[in-house]
């Protein structure tokens, strides 16, 4: 759907793209996933290729791209016909990234980020979702106190318990969030919240790290888990950034990851769409094709109508994120990720309306779109806070939470 200037940069990136995924047809993922496996060859390519370390500075052997770039690149994938567990199967590991280039100490990054940017290694999962948090982020439970009292520990040891963490069974490290001081010891909730670097198998050798897998409907073939820490030893140079900030550093990403997955969404709506619209076009019933009717017309107009306006608010947030105040960035930022989400499963909807009968056929592959739109609705937030903060920000309303 070519609705949107793109600059000569976002124009490779929509080229590179697209010749990678044309090795990855409908079938791959359809059996990705009714079998509910992982995408290894996919991600593999990708990561071969350098595209997982696409925001890693050119300082550090990556290729230094930024929102705008990486918005192309996960709309493509989406709308190649992966759909949203495509996109999920890479997001951790080039969204993860950020806090690590940003806040990390110089000897980490000279450690990690060559290897992230060569796809010898991943971060493909933040461990911050908790069972009695929810999306009140300040309300972790998860602890990492100093494993020694003299001021300058040489490891934390962390406890506590995560939930919905995307793709533990692929990373090699993990974005830990934890409590490094008490809530009701800090002044303000969003403080003393700190950010480590966490190596799995560390700490699966230490014995101080199990997982369960969570059952899903939607996104299948990208694993979600529950997380047990006990007596998890990270060392203190895995420590990102200042100790109590890492609430804050979490922040500083949040509103480009939100673009991305806006984008996601729209690649999400453009695959329905086009199944949909193939489908009327070619389907006779008494004698003309389905696509005449403006009963399954109009609806897909709509959807194409509502996923290019979406897409216009994405692909302009994106070019403008690092020009505006942190409250404005929000407020595109949620805003996108909102009318995105919605036009995504409008247009999951339409094809999955105008197929009949065979909309809820896996061999059709709309209903495979139909469950992942509807996942939109709720990752990486709500649509509701969405409108929280677009409410008490942009439109001055009291705060409902």
């Amino acid at each position: 759907m070519d609705t949107v200037d793109l600059s000569e940069e976002q124009r490779l990136v929509r080229r590179s793209i697209r010749e990678i995924c044309e090795a990855y047809g409908d079938d791959y993922w359809r059996e990705c996933d009714r079998e509910e496996r992982y995408p290894d060859a996919f991600v593999d390519t990708l990561a071969g290729d350098g595209w997982l370390g696409a925001l890693v500075p050119e300082a550090y052997g990556g290729p230094g791209m930024g929102t705008p770039e990486v918005v192309v690149m996960m709309e493509e994938i989406a709308a190649s016909g992966g759909g949203f567990a495509a996109t999920q199967a890479v997001h951790g590991g080039i969204y993860n990234v950020p806090p690590i280039v940003e806040y990390a100490s110089e000897s980490l990054k000279e450690e990690l980020l060559p290897k992230l940017a060569r796809g010898e290694a991943a971060v493909q999962s933040l461990g911050l979702t908790e069972p009695n948090a929810g999306s009140d982020s300040t309300a972790l439970e998860t602890v990492a106190v100093p494993a020694t009292d003299d001021g300058d520990p040489e490891e934390y040891v962390v406890d506590g318990q995560k939930l919905w963490i995307s793709r533990v069974d692929r990373t090699d490290y993990i974005v830990l969030m934890a409590r490094t001081t008490p809530r009701d010891a800090v002044e303000k909730r969003t403080r003393g919240i700190s950010m480590f670097l966490a190596d799995v198998d560390a700490l699966r050798e230490q014995g101080a790290l199990e997982t369960r897998r969570i059952p899903k409907t939607a996104a299948s073939a990208v694993h979600s888990y529950e997380l047990w820490f006990e007596g998890a030893r990270v060392p203190a140079d895995r420590l990102i950034g200042e100790e109590g900030r890492g609430f804050y550093q979490l922040l500083d990403g949040l509103n480009e990851e939100r673009l991305v997955i806006a984008a996601e969404c729209i690649g999400l709506g453009e695959a329905a769409l086009d199944a949909g619209a193939e489908y009327a076009a070619e389907r006779e019933v008494f004698d003309r094709p389905i696509g005449k009717n403006q009963a399954i017309q109009h609806p897909l107009a709509e959807a194409f109508a509502d996923l290019v306006a979406a897409k216009h608010v994405v692909y302009n947030a994106a070019d403008r994120i690092h020009d505006v105040e942190r409250e404005q960035a929000g407020v595109l930022a949620n805003t996108a990720k909102y009318l995105a989400a919605e036009a995504a499963f409008e247009a999951a909807d339409a094809a999955v309306q105008a197929h009949g009968g065979f909309g809820v056929a896996r061999e059709y592959d709309v209903e495979r779109y139909f469950r992942e739109a509807r996942l939109c609705r709720l990752v990486p937030i709500a649509q509701e806070l969405a409108l929280n903060y677009i409410g008490t920000t942009a439109l001055g309303l009291p705060k409902s939470y």
